[in-house]
């Protein structure tokens, strides 16, 4: 199946890509850049209380590197605590960026963790919402939260597979697959994916994309990393648009026997 045929649209927008990447935790903007484009991503996420935009003239600016005339640049609240840090965060990303208004929201409850405050995290996506932004919102893996979150006008919904930066992979498949059948947006998963078939079993639940960074960003060989999880999200799209055989106790024959002769 073409990605072409099958694209990703968030926001009135159509991607090819499935697969968003971060931009954090990189050796150095170099490998930044060759890790973004092995992964083939046309998103990319910026936290703009830790990476250089604009804001600081005489220090290397991200957007060098990652042109936006070439990627998507998605603002997010990476480091907020609280709604009114969080929609801060926004205001000054659509001024840096000259009226841009998709954001990526999220809003953190613990520092260990980094689970998402639900509470905040609503309170600031309804203000964001009636501000006029596009958000994309982190959240929890609770079904009736990615509904409300829905409901509120965020345009993507991306609950978390385990927690940030922890490389667990999905560890509750069945919530994800009841965000996903009740959803009207986009979903997307975002946070714990580790390696390869991560993605690939992500994607094979029926999700819409996945976001990543650590996995990429910490492996021994980013930028192979990055080639690999492009191929694992195509895979694993393809996989679920093809439909899996049922799963059961016993063989089944590969060549039917019925109707042959002996």
């Amino acid at each position: 199946m073409s990605q072409h045929n099958d694209p990703l649209i968030i926001a009135g927008v159509e991607y090819r890509s499935r697969l968003l990447t971060g931009t954090g935790k990189y050796r150095d903007l170099e490998e930044t850049r060759l890790a973004t484009e092995a992964a083939g991503t046309e998103i990319v996420t910026v936290a703009i209380r830790r990476s250089n935009i604009g804001q600081d003239p005489s220090q290397p600016n991200l957007l060098d590197v990652l042109p936006p005339e070439r990627y998507t640049i998605l603002p997010n609240t990476a480091g907020c605590y609280t709604a009114e840090d969080a929609v801060r965060t926004c205001r000054l990303a659509r001024e840096l960026l000259d009226g841009h208004k998709l954001v990526k929201l999220e809003v953190l409850g613990d520092q260990q963790t980094l689970y998402p405050d639900v509470t905040a995290t609503l309170e600031a996506a309804e203000i964001l919402v009636k501000e006029g932004f596009d958000v994309m919102v982190y959240t929890s893996d609770d079904p009736i939260l990615a509904k409300r979150l829905e409901e509120l006008g965020c345009c993507a919904v991306m609950p978390l597979a385990a927690p940030i930066g922890s490389g667990l992979g999905v560890q509750n498949p069945y919530n994800i697959l009841t965000i996903v059948e009740n959803a009207r947006v986009p979903i997307l998963v975002d946070a714990g994916v580790g390696t390869a078939s991560d993605a690939a079993f992500a994607m094979e639940l029926g999700i819409d994309g996945v976001l990543m960074n650590t996995a990429i960003a910490s492996a021994k060989n980013p930028v192979l990393m990055a080639s690999a999880m492009k191929k694992a999200v195509e895979a694993g799209r393809e996989a679920f648009k093809a439909g899996r055989i049922p799963r059961k106790r016993y063989a089944s024959a590969s060549s039917p026997i019925d109707g042959t002769f002996f």
